[in-house]
C-alpha cells in the first residue's frame, strides 16, 4: 500500500512492508520504486522492513521541486529515514548511489551502512579512449546524449535497452510502464534535470562518509569503458576500509532487476553486519 512523506517542496510516494531493522530503496533516474520489484519480497522475507521510495519528480511522488541534486535526493532520503524511525541501510542506484553517499556523510546518526548499485558518485570524466575501444560504452553515451539534450523518449528506450544486456522476464510489461510515466507532462523534465546534475556533490562527501559502503557494478554497465575501474574509484575516496566492490558479471546499469538474486545474495550479508552493530 502506498503511502506519503509530505516535505517542503513536494509529497514523496513510498511502499512500505515487512517487520524488522529499516531499508531503504532508492531508484536512478527516468526510473520508479518499481525496479526493485524482484528484491523487496526477499528483504522481507529475510527479516527487514522495506521502505521502497519514488524520487522526487519521479514515480507517484509529486513535480514541482525547484532542485533535483544528490543533495536534494539526500534530503529526502533522510527525511524518510527519520519519519520512520532509523537507522536504516540505504540501497541507490545511479543518481541515488551518490545521493545516499551524501546522506551517510551528514546524517551519520541515521545512515548504518550503503549499498550503491551502479552509481555516479564522483566527478566523471570522458575517456575518448573507451569511447572508441568499448562498443558498448560508445552506444550508451551517445543515447544518453541525445536523451538529455532533446529529451528523446525513444533514446532513452535506446539506452534502457544497452543498459539491460538480459531482459527481466516481464521486461515488456516494465518498459511499458516506464514509458507511459515519462510521457505524463514534466517527468521528461525531471528526468533532463537529474541527468544534467553533476555528481560533484557526492564526490565531495566520500571522505565524509562513516559508515560501510557496498558498491556493486555491472560488467556490461554501458555508462563506464570499465565499470569495476569506476566502482574501485569510489572506494578509493572512501576512508580507508569502509568501502567494498563487487563486480557482476554480464549485468548492466540496473543489476537490481536484472541478476536481482545476486544483488540480494550480496545485500543480505551486508545488512546483517551493518544493522545488527547499528
Amino acid at each position: 500500500m502506498t503511502e506519503n512523506l509530505t516535505l517542503d517542496g513536494g509529497t514523496l510516494a513510498y511502499d512500505l512492508s515487512g517487520e524488522g531493522p529499516l531499508v531503504v530503496l532508492a531508484h536512478g533516474m527516468g526510473d520508479s520504486r518499481h525496479a526493485y520489484r524482484f528484491m523487496v519480497p526477499a528483504l522481507v522475507a529475510a527479516g527487514y522492513r522495506v521502505a521502497n521510495v519514488d524520487l522526487r519528480g519521479c514515480g507517484d511522488s509529486s513535480l514541482g521541486w525547484d532542485d533535483y541534486s544528490r543533495t536534494a535526493i539526500a534530503g529526502d532520503l533522510v527525511a524518510l529515514v527519520r519519519h520512520l524511525g532509523g537507522p536504516a541501510v540505504l540501497v541507490g542506484q545511479s543518481i541515488s548511489g551518490g545521493a545516499a553517499t551524501i546522506a551517510a556523510a551528514t546524517a551519520p546518526e541515521l545512515v548504518a551502512g550503503v549499498v550503491e548499485l551502479a552509481p555516479f558518485t564522483r566527478k566523471q570524466s570522458v575517456s575518448v579512449g573507451g569511447l572508441l575501444r568499448v562498443r558498448r560504452h560508445r552506444a550508451g553515451t551517445v543515447q544518453l546524449g541525445l536523451t538529455l539534450a532533446l529529451g528523446s523518449l525513444s533514446a532513452w528506450t535506446r539506452y534502457l535497452d544497452l543498459a539491460y544486456p538480459d531482459k527481466p522476464s516481464d521486461w515488456t510489461a516494465a518498459l511499458g510502464r516506464i514509458e507511459e510515466k515519462l510521457r505524463e507532462p514534466g517527468r521528461m523534465a525531471v528526468l533532463k534535470a537529474m541527468a544534467g546534475s553533476p555528481p560533484t556533490d557526492a564526490g565531495a562527501q566520500l571522505a565524509h562518509v562513516t559508515c560501510p559502503v557496498l558498491v556493486v557494478e555491472g560488467s556490461l554497465d554501458p555508462d563506464w569503458a570499465d565499470p569495476r575501474a569506476e566502482g574501485d574509484k569510489i572506494v578509493a575516496d572512501l576512508p580507508t576500509g569502509l568501502g567494498e566492490v563487487v563486480v557482476i558479471d554480464g549485468a548492466g546499469h540496473y543489476p537490481h532487476a536484472q541478476t536481482p538474486d545476486q544483488v540480494v545474495a550480496l545485500t543480505l550479508p551486508f545488512l546483517t553486519r551493518t544493522l545488527t552493530r547499528a
